[in-house]
């Protein structure tokens, strides 16, 4: 049935581009919201494992990703209101710049945050770098009033200002043109997360974590104004039909998880949860056997290239995986297609003997970045589907294919609709490929 669901008050925390300081005003704000005793429930717009992990260890709950070319409508709003429920707020994290997307839409929108804005109904707050400029950023912050239908910027938060003066000739401009400024952030190196945390969240970093957490929350609450910024968060309807499940690859799922294996998307997993599925974790890094009772084993993306000599000699998991593979599924996004393949360089040109259950070898000793939307058109049965079925999700990585010599399992299409050559791998019932799925 169709109707409209309510969702908590919220805000949509975005920038002109990437860079522009989001994702630090984002988990800061968070934190601050938290020590505020709120219950605030994070949310990332697009496909991006590795900021809604640090949203989840700012807020102390799962963040979700929505995303309007890769998602059904149906798939978005049941993540947004089934998880949004209960919660005092919603911070929801732009993608890139507010109205990037890709030229061909999707399901219902072309990838954009705005599409997210403009259908939840979230005002937007808009995170200016003004390094370099000062009236100027009225211009630019003037230019995302009006360009979407629907899609309201409701203030500013100046990022990487100067002196007291720089600031006051950028908020003046703001304020005359009729666009609240929220927050002025100084430039600031000390509380800003380091490179090294551009990726899983290590269980024995979390200390140090926390302190970096508490630290940007200190840093947001000194220089926003947050109930000025909560005054314009605001709550809403939208438009919804009934769930549709993802369906599940297996009643019971061996699933890794550690620290080279951890890029799931959750709203897969609950689905699949929610679908009767039982998720049985399994450490290839600690030499452990998938759940010999499960009906199929799945290896998500992650950094195997970082443990591949501890993968290499994993040899109880290695041989537990051949054994599997004889009479039950196995399947590999992107790092887990590479564990099954036959080696891997890594980025000192050293080679791995990985699984072996597909022929795939892979190198990381010359990168070269494959990102984007992909649809896929299954030609294999596989725990995906069946041939025929059509799949959205993306493609993010540095590896270089050296050798694929086993059947391909999809036909896959960037966001143009153009072909592309890398399908993936089948080998009777092994199969993996790089692109992550997302939703059918």
């Amino acid at each position: 049935m169709s109707g409209a669901l309510a969702l908590p008050r919220g805000i949509m925390i975005a920038g002109p581009r990437s860079g522009s300081g989001k994702t630090t005003v984002t988990l800061g704000l968070l934190r601050a919201l938290l020590l505020r005793g709120l219950s605030v429930q994070p949310f990332k717009c697009g496909p991006d494992y590795i900021d809604p992990a640090f949203h989840a260890v700012a807020a102390t709950r799962a963040s979700f990703n929505i995303d309007s070319w890769a998602m059904r409508w149906e798939t978005a709003a049941s993540i947004l209101t089934e998880n949004a429920s209960g919660a005092d707020v919603v911070v929801c994290e732009a993608l890139m710049g507010l109205f990037d997307g890709v030229a061909r839409a999707g399901h219902w929108g072309n990838g954009a945050s705005s599409d997210i804005a403009a259908k939840t109904g979230w005002p937007v707050i808009l995170v200016l770098d003004v390094s370099g400029q000062s009236q100027t950023a009225a211009a630019v912050a003037r230019g995302f009033r009006g360009f979407r239908e629907g899609v309201a910027i409701a203030g500013v938060i100046l990022n990487r200002t100067g002196s007291d003066r720089h600031i006051r000739f950028a908020r003046d401009a703001l304020e005359d043109a009729g666009i609240p400024v929220v927050g002025a952030l100084p430039r600031e190196t000390a509380v800003v997360l380091p490179e090294r945390y551009l990726g899983l969240v290590q269980a024995e970093e979390t200390a140090e974590i926390e302190s970096r957490l508490n630290a940007l929350a200190a840093f947001v609450e000194a220089n926003v104004d947050i109930d000025r910024l909560l005054s314009f968060a605001s709550a809403g309807h939208i438009p919804t039909n009934s769930r549709r499940i993802i369906r599940p690859p297996g009643q019971r799922i061996a699933l890794a998880r550690d620290a080279a294996f951890s890029f799931v998307y959750p709203h897969v997993i609950t689905s699949w949860r929610m679908a009767g599925a039982e998720i049985i974790p399994f450490s290839p890094l600690a030499d452990e056997e998938p759940d010999p009772d499960a009906d199929v084993v799945w290896l998500p993306g992650g950094y195997p290239e970082l443990h591949a000599g501890a993968l290499a000699n994993a040899r109880r998991f290695k041989s537990a995986m051949s054994r599997f593979a004889q009479s039950r599924p196995v399947h590999g996004e992107c790092g887990g297609y590479m564990t099954l393949g036959a080696g891997l360089v890594d980025a000192d040109g050293v080679s791995h003997e990985m699984i072996g259950l597909l022929g795939l070898e892979t190198s990381f000793a010359v990168r070269k970045m494959n990102l984007g939307y992909r649809s896929a058109e299954l030609l294999e049965s596989c725990p995906l589907g069946s041939p025929g079925e059509c799949l959205s999700g993306h493609e993010f990585h540095y590896a270089k294919i050296i050798a694929s010599p086993d059947a391909a399992l999809f036909k896959l299409k960037n966001s143009d609709g153009e072909l592309l050559q890398d399908g993936g791998s089948s080998r009777g019932l092994v199969t993996g490929s790089f692109f992550h799925f997302i939703d059918k």
